[in-house]
């Protein structure tokens, strides 16, 4: 197995379980008044609108393009670049009593006046009433997603740790979306993919360090839950830093030039990984340990064959 930290001595992380636990705490209590009070700043996936994308004959200056758009019907109209310099997107929410076409004609005589050979290359329009269904679906995705975790884990595992699993993810995306909510960010349907890749990764990580706690409250039959979950951890860091550091380098670079398009996404997957790596030591098997896990859980259940107790009828 290929390891770039070998650690001969256990590492006692547990040590500082209980103040982290309590700043976790604080960034999910955090994060839900700020969910309850600022709420989410929708993008137009979820709140409807027009999305026109054009071609430029050359490299545009967005500020210019924007102080074009002063049409009222162009109140708030988000511009930024799709791919290239001369390739630009320009995001429309709904306006009450203005149709979708005359806001595309608004956008388009507001690109000629930057540059008259522009070309409109696609329009989009969404409605409010799909983006509300979006919504709706796309939070109840995470919601089916958690309680299927559970039940996996359940059978995997065991009921605790089951328990412990999904307090991890859910504290990975309330932290997440209270990033989100608290900087207003916009959340779009690259987010919401963003924040349910999240979910699948802090579930791999904390499986493993589950399926290691597993074993070795086995092996080392004398030993308390602390030590084994210590041991357990200081095992499977080497496979944490290598998992974490490879995902790190291609969700940095997404970040940073992937573009404006897929930001949003990058955002999540920069938060998720970062909360969702310490939650499966500090939050998963913490919570676990709390709970009263002990060896005698991790002991295969016996089933006593039909008949076993009774006596032979062999002479």
């Amino acid at each position: 197995m290929l390891e770039i930290l070998s650690l001969k001595r256990t590492v006692n992380f547990l040590r500082h379980a209980l103040p982290i636990s309590i700043m976790s705490a604080i960034l999910v209590f955090g994060s839900l008044v700020s969910l309850a009070t600022k709420g989410i700043n929708w993008g137009l996936d979820f709140t409807g609108g027009t999305v026109v994308e054009m071609e430029f004959t050359q490299p545009v200056d967005l500020n210019v393009l924007r102080s074009k758009l002063s049409a009222p019907e162009l109140d708030g109209a988000v511009v930024q670049n799709f791919g290239s310099s001369r390739d630009i997107l320009v995001r429309l929410s709904v306006k009450e009593g203005v149709s979708s076409d005359v806001q595309v004609k608004s956008v388009m005589a507001a690109a000629q006046q930057v540059d008259a050979g522009v070309q409109q290359k696609r329009v989009e329009f969404v409605g409010p009433q799909v983006g509300k269904e979006l919504a709706e679906q796309g939070g109840l995705a995470v919601l089916v997603a958690l309680i299927c975790i559970m039940i996996y884990v359940s059978f995997r595992f065991e009921w605790r740790l089951a328990f412990g699993s999904v307090a991890a993810l859910a504290h990975d995306v309330i932290v997440t979306l209270g990033v989100f909510s608290l900087f207003q960010l916009e959340f779009d349907l690259t987010v919401l993919a963003g924040v349910l890749t999240v979910v699948g990764y802090s579930l791999n990580d904390t499986i493993v360090v589950f399926d290691r706690i597993r074993e070795n409250f086995l092996k080392m039959r004398k030993s308390e839950p602390e030590e084994v979950v210590n041991v357990s951890i200081t095992q499977t860091m080497s496979r944490t830093i290598i998992t974490t550091g490879t995902t790190l380098v291609t969700v940095v670079a997404l970040f940073l030039k992937g573009g404006t398009m897929i930001h949003g996404f990058a955002t999540a997957l920069l938060l998720g990984i970062f909360v969702g790596t310490y939650s499966s030591i500090y939050v998963a098997s913490y919570l676990a340990i709390k709970l009263g896990i002990c060896r005698e859980h991790m002991m295969p259940v016996e089933v006593e064959k039909e008949g076993a107790d009774q006596p032979s009828m062999m002479p």
